[in-house]
């Protein structure tokens, strides 16, 4: 069976979230030259990122396209308020206690905590199946990202190191709780992420006495939050619904490479040895997750949802008189109870349990 299917759509889209993401490094870099201050700067950064939205909303709606996404419900709220206290609250203010008491170089490595938190916590706690290549792809993307945020000097540990720790662990527990919101409209969901961030973090950095720069600086803040952090947001939940949080996160773990690369024919950063092994080792983990296969036979239970969808093998439903016509398109729909084997991810539809020897199934 071709192995197309299974790659698209849901890895093109987590890698370009890493590359949009990863691109913005070198422009944050510019900005922070100027002496902006760096906790504005991420205030700066998410509310860009969730005012561009908004404004992509807007247009959505006036051209009549947003309603090929499933808008956020009711019941969606209690998520959404944990995914934005964990994520956009908590983990910044967190993040800043920590970098107060830590040495860069110690602060640089342990950011690379996120990747390993979301991937530890879609495996142990919300299941998702993993095998010993995912493993061993995840531990060599990882270890590039580490080998390239080292930065030497000193490693001491402490409360600021524990601080630091303890955002990741929110950012991971935030992607696997928008893992669970992803059958909903991106832009609707990484907008309301944005502009809460981007609140809590202006709000923090005026209480901290933090100057504000002059209108090109925030102007250029904002577009660099819209497309770095927004878009790449709104491709970060789309392969979310097409990989799991797992194998999404994993993919994003290549953006400080892609920054880095970027920085060398931007900023004439020198080309190193520490570079070219982070890439090769990135370059093998992204490998060992592409050449992923998991198939066997599996069940899927009775199910109502409501996401955008083709009609598809898992899609046979009727439509009711009112159901939008197009495709794609989204509205409530059930599932008829089926047992079939094919290549899938853990994706929206294909969330059961794994019997041990089905793990590594191919």
């Amino acid at each position: 069976m071709s192995r197309a299917p299974i790659l698209w759509p849901g890895v093109p889209l987590a890698v370009l979230s890493a590359v949009l993401f990863g691109a913005g490094t070198p422009f944050t870099k510019l900005l922070l030259s100027d002496g902006i201050s760096p906790w504005l700067l991420a205030g700066l950064l998410y509310l860009g990122s969730g005012l561009g939205l908004g404004l992509v909303r807007l247009m959505q709606k006036a051209a009549g396209g947003a309603a090929a996404e499933a808008p956020l419900r009711r019941a969606d709220l209690p998520r959404l308020g944990l995914v934005v206290l964990s994520g956009g609250i908590i983990a910044p203010v967190l993040l800043m206690l920590g970098l107060a008491m830590t040495p860069a170089s110690t602060a640089s490595l342990l950011l690379n905590l996120e990747s390993l938190a979301t991937m530890a916590l879609a495996w142990v706690m919300f299941g998702e199946n993993v095998d010993r290549r995912l493993l061993l792809g995840a531990a060599a993307i990882l270890t590039g990202a580490v080998l390239l945020s080292w930065q030497g000097g000193p490693m001491g540990f402490g409360w600021g190191a524990a601080a630091i720790a303890g955002a990741c662990l929110g950012w991971g527990l935030d992607n696997n709780l928008t893992r669970r919101l992803s059958a909903a409209d991106p832009v609707q969901i990484a907008m309301t992420k944005g502009l809460a961030a981007g609140a809590v973090n202006l709000g923090l950095a005026a209480a901290a006495g933090a100057a504000f720069p002059s209108g090109a600086v925030i102007g250029g803040a904002a577009l660099i939050g819209f497309v770095g952090y927004g878009v790449s947001l709104v491709m970060f939940v789309l392969g979310l619904r097409h990989l799991g949080a797992a194998r999404t996160g994993a993919y994003f773990s290549t953006a400080p490479f892609i920054g880095a690369v970027l920085a060398i024919a931007m900023l004439g950063e020198p080309l190193t040895v520490r570079l070219v092994l982070a890439g090769l080792l990135m370059a093998i983990g992204l490998y060992l997750h592409l050449a992923e296969a998991h198939e066997h036979e599996h069940a899927h239970e009775a199910l109502e949802h409501e996401h955008r969808h083709l009609h598809d093998a898992h899609h046979r439903h009727r439509h009711a008189p009112d159901d939008p016509t197009g495709e794609p398109h989204a509205h409530r729909h059930s599932h008829v109870p089926l047992v079939h084997k094919h290549p899938h991810y853990p994706d929206l539809h294909h969330r059961h349990a794994h019997r041990h020897e089905q793990v590594g199934a191919q």
